[in-house]
């Protein structure tokens, strides 16, 4: 008896904490750097993004110059923040790709969430309604290389906001 007990009592926790909800807004973010030459530069960048607030973790591949950010329970770091980060390390963002919940993709009419103060605008449909992460891609100056920045300014002419360099502003694509 006491040991049908237990196990009942162990089967039930092991639900209740599968069924947790995560409040995280953002989950990870993928940061592709330029001009790394050496571990050295990979290195400065690292103790940068591990020094900012509401970083939990980061790996960092050495071979593709892609660093995994990881962040805290609740942390409402915003990818200018991050950029800032990899900018004082001395080198520039390539691509830079966020995982969050679709929980937290509710797009208003306009093709806009607003999160923790920033607005992203969507350059192409929203969630299809699945469930789970997803990834979007931030298309704007100073998240991808100069010459692709270029040729997205000829192609995305039409979004009034995207030649603007609003700081607060992030023009995404859902990737997956």
């Amino acid at each position: 008896m006491k040991n049908t007990n237990l196990k009942f009592i162990l089967i039930a926790c092991l639900v209740l904490i599968a069924s947790v909800k995560s409040y995280s807004q953002i989950s990870k973010v993928e940061i592709i750097a330029t001009g790394l030459t050496c571990s050295m530069c990979s290195n400065a960048i690292n103790k940068q993004l591990k020094a900012t607030v509401g970083v939990d973790s980061v790996s960092t591949d050495l071979n593709t110059n892609t660093f995994l950010v990881y962040f805290k329970k609740d942390s409402k770091v915003m990818p200018r923040v991050l950029k800032e980060g990899v900018e004082k390390a001395g080198f520039f963002i390539g691509s830079f790709v966020i995982t969050m919940p679709v929980e937290n993709l509710k797009a208003a009419s306009d093709k806009t969430i607003s999160l923790n103060g920033s607005t992203f605008i969507l350059l192409n449909e929203g969630p299809n309604g699945s469930t789970g992460e997803t990834k979007l891609k931030i298309y704007d100056k100073g998240y991808v290389t100069q010459k692709e920045y270029k040729k997205l300014l000829k192609m995305f002419s039409k979004v009034a906001s995207y030649p603007l360099d609003n700081e607060d502003d992030y023009h995404i694509k859902i990737i997956i």
